[in-house]
């Protein structure tokens, strides 16, 4: 099939949500499809929503097949046989609304925006022959939000072969961006409070120098400069495969994350246990504590807890870790359902 991928991005920002695109493509071509991956930028700010959302109502695929579209607001591309795989709302106009990370009023202006991006949605979801989503959460938020129906739909990582388990250091090892929702602090706060001598390593990058000089701060006031690396900048793949394999455990402890998250899952290839929190979101919906890693209370007591306990049991960390990389295949996570499905 000629097959359209869809999804927006934000300018020099990284993350999960390009890949879930790029690696969707890599296998739709390995599986001999023709695949057109297509990007439009968008910026969250609510006076230029609605031009960009315009923007896509616009673009003709008629050319394809079929189109996937990704993140919002991709969905809103009009075609015959469009497929969903929605990976989030605009969240600060659905369940952030009432949150420290809504940056304008909650008055009669904002509210309308709110209202109509929601009436929009809908719209355009209905549209859809199937919606997918990457995790119940997200099922959830679609269900009272738009009234619309998905199916959970895991996203694998690439090459997942490349992650492998070679040994366990003193290391917890949290890899992703560095933004304040993903709360690396948290992590840096709990470390002060460890009784052993465990040690932690945070790698990726940030959108902006505000937060990650925050941790900065942190670690220099609580005197953790010799127990933690913050390495701010995108790591390659092999650092990251190598970090992964000799490692104790990796954390990730966002804020009520849309899905579980690539961190969740490299790790648990690299057979390392889970350290999260009992708000993380999506990352319960792999984690189960005791099994697959540690589920913390998040406060930095209780993580200090989990992490200090990781560190003195290794044989459990390990047993841990061999549950966490038998999840993957009990939540039938692979690129051979991922296809089979949104390719019915």
């Amino acid at each position: 099939m000629k097959i359209a991928l869809c999804s927006s991005f934000v300018p020099f920002v990284n993350g999960g949500y390009r890949n879930i695109v790029e690696w969707l493509e890599a296998m739709l071509l390995e599986a001999g499809h023709r695949v057109e991956r297509i990007y439009l930028p968008e910026a969250d700010e609510p006076e230029l929503l609605f031009k960009q959302m315009a923007a896509y109502r616009f673009v003709d695929l008629s050319a394809a097949d079929r189109i996937i579209c990704f993140r919002p607001q991709s969905h809103l591309i009009p075609h015959p046989h469009k497929i969903v795989w929605f990976i989030h709302h605009l969240r600060v106009f659905y369940d952030l609304w009432d949150s420290p990370y809504r940056s304008f009023p909650d008055d009669a202006k904002y509210r309308g925006i709110r209202d109509a991006l929601r009436a929009a949605d809908t719209a355009a979801l209905t549209e859809a022959q199937r919606v997918f989503s990457n995790s119940s959460v997200v099922s959830e938020r679609l269900r009272r939000y738009n009234g619309v129906d998905s199916e959970p739909l895991f996203p694998p990582v690439y090459k997942p072969e490349r992650f492998h388990h070679r040994s366990m250091n003193d290391e917890i090892v949290c890899i992703c961006r560095i933004e304040h929702h993903k709360r690396q602090h948290l992590l840096i706060e709990a470390l002060s409070h460890c009784r052993t001598p465990v040690r932690l390593r945070i790698a990726g990058r940030s959108s902006g120098p505000d937060y990650p000089q925050q941790l900065a701060r942190q670690v220099a006031a609580h005197g953790l400069g010799d127990r933690v690396v913050l390495d701010e900048r995108w790591i390659s793949e092999a650092e990251k495969e190598n970090h992964l394999a000799d490692c104790l455990a990796a954390a990730y402890v966002p804020l009520d994350e849309d899905s579980y998250g690539y961190p969740i899952l490299e790790a648990a290839h690299a057979r390392k246990p889970i350290l999260t929190t009992t708000d993380a979101g999506g990352p319960l919906e792999f984690v189960r504590h005791g099994h697959d890693g540690l589920v913390s209370d998040p406060a930095p007591e209780a993580l200090a807890a989990a992490m200090d306990r990781l560190y003195a049991d290794r044989a459990e960390a390990r047993r841990m870790g061999e549950e966490a990389n038998a999840r993957i295949d009990a939540l039938h996570i692979g690129w051979p359902h991922v296809l089979e499905r949104l390719l019915a």
